[in-house]
């Protein structure tokens, strides 16, 4: 994880080690697949470490785990905004696969916020293999926020 000080990280409610816990005490059974590498008002970078149980037959990693590494971008991406909010739901995903990952490279996550409303938050996220610039998959998720009172 690295530091976050400065202005891109004023008006955020968690930063990288705030979420990382958060994750750990909620979602303990994925929490080891995913560390923040950047958290701030521009969005943030999380990544997953790629084992054995992420992939498919033929050696690639699988649909369903490079559609867990954005749901999880942006539900984090959402609470550094909005503080730990753990009943934040997925609502809808649209995910495009490009091209098959790098062979035993991390995935690297780019998430941004398009829209925060006091209801409904959407989240752009660009997939790539670390190490290659060449994006993977991109995918765009909308969450549902309960009001909180």
């Amino acid at each position: 994880m690295t530091e976050m000080t400065g202005p891109k990280t004023t008006g955020l409610k968690m930063d990288a080690r705030a979420l990382q816990r958060f994750l750990s005490a909620e979602f303990l059974q994925v929490a080891e697949d995913f560390t923040l590498d950047r958290v701030d008002m521009d969005g943030l970078t999380v990544r997953m470490t790629v084992a054995d149980r992420h992939l498919r037959p033929g050696g690639t990693v699988s649909g369903p785990s490079m559609f867990a590494l954005a749901d999880v971008g942006v539900y984090l991406a959402i609470l550094s905004r909005i503080g730990p909010v753990a009943l934040a739901v997925t609502t809808n995903c649209s995910i495009d696969f490009m091209r098959k990952p790098v062979a035993g490279a991390d995935l690297i996550c780019e998430v941004r916020i398009l829209k925060l409303g006091r209801a409904l938050a959407v989240g752009d996220c660009l997939l790539r293999s670390e190490g290659d610039a060449r994006p993977v998959a991109r995918a765009t998720l909308t969450y549902s926020i309960p009001s909180v009172s």
